[in-house]
C-alpha cells in the first residue's frame, strides 16, 4: 500500500512540474503577441501624419512653384513661391478661420457654416462676402447686400466661374490627377497635383477679393469639403 501511495505521489509531482514548465515557456508569447496591437492606428494608416502636414503646392505652367498652403498645428501658412510667408490662417474650435499678416495683424475672418462661408472684416462687425452652395450643386458669391458677384457653375470638367451676365471668367479643370485654374483666355493660371477640392480652387478666381481672402476662403472651403 505504501509503495502504491509513493508511486502515485511521484507521478503527481512529475505532472505538476511539467505543467509549471509549460506555463513558464508560454508566458513570453503572451507579451509578444500583444505588442503589435498597441498602435492599431499607426498600422492601418501609416501615412496619416504625413497627409496632415503635407504642403499643398500650386505651380505655374512652366513648373515653377507659384505659392503654397502649408498646414500648421493651428491652421496653415500661405507662402509665396520662395516660401516667404504672405499670411497665416488660425482655426478655432468652431472652424472659424482668422486671417493674419506676417506681422500678426488680423486682416479678417472666414466663418464656415453648413452650406456657406462668410468673409468678415477684421473687427467681425461687417459681413463682406458670402459663398453659398446651391441645391443644384452650383455656388454663388454674394456681397453683404446679397448682390450676386459671381456664379460658379458645376461642369463635367470641374467648375466655371461666371459673371452675373454669364460671361466666362475662369474654369477649374480636373484631369489626370491635376487640378488647374484656367483664365478667360484659356491660359493656365496655376495647377496642383495635391488633393484639393475643385470648388476651393475656384476661390482664386474671385478677383473682387484680396489675395489673402482668396487663399483663406480656399483653405476654409477645402477643410469642409465644399459643403
Amino acid at each position: 500500500m505504501n509503495k502504491t501511495f509513493f508511486s502515485g505521489l511521484a507521478l503527481a509531482a512529475v505532472i505538476l512540474l511539467g505543467s509549471c514548465s509549460n506555463s513558464v515557456k508560454r508566458a513570453p508569447e503572451v507579451s509578444t503577441t500583444s505588442n503589435p496591437q498597441t498602435s492599431p492606428i499607426a498600422q492601418n494608416n501609416p501615412s496619416a501624419v504625413a497627409t496632415n502636414t503635407e504642403k499643398i503646392k500650386f505651380k505655374q505652367e512652366g513648373g515653377a512653384e507659384d505659392f503654397a498652403l502649408k498646414p500648421e498645428a493651428d491652421g496653415a501658412k500661405y507662402l509665396d513661391g520662395k516660401d516667404k510667408e504672405l499670411a497665416r490662417f488660425n482655426v478655432d474650435g468652431g472652424g472659424k478661420v482668422k486671417i493674419k499678416n506676417p506681422a500678426d495683424k488680423v486682416l479678417g475672418y472666414v466663418v464656415t457654416k453648413e452650406g456657406y462661408w462668410k468673409i468678415e472684416n477684421a473687427d467681425q462687425t461687417k459681413e463682406l462676402y458670402v459663398l453659398r452652395r446651391q441645391n443644384d450643386g452650383d455656388y454663388k458669391l454674394e456681397d453683404a447686400t446679397d448682390k450676386e458677384i459671381y456664379r460658379i457653375k458645376a461642369r463635367d470638367y470641374g467648375f466655371e466661374v461666371e459673371s452675373p451676365d454669364k460671361q466666362s471668367l475662369y474654369k477649374v479643370k480636373v484631369k489626370n490627377g491635376k487640378t488647374s485654374l484656367i483664365n478667360a483666355a484659356d491660359k493656365p493660371v496655376f495647377s496642383t497635383k495635391s488633393q484639393v477640392s475643385a470648388i476651393a480652387i475656384a476661390s482664386f478666381g474671385f478677383d473682387v477679393l484680396s489675395k489673402e481672402q482668396k487663399a483663406a476662403l480656399a483653405y476654409a472651403v477645402n477643410r469642409s469639403g465644399g459643403k
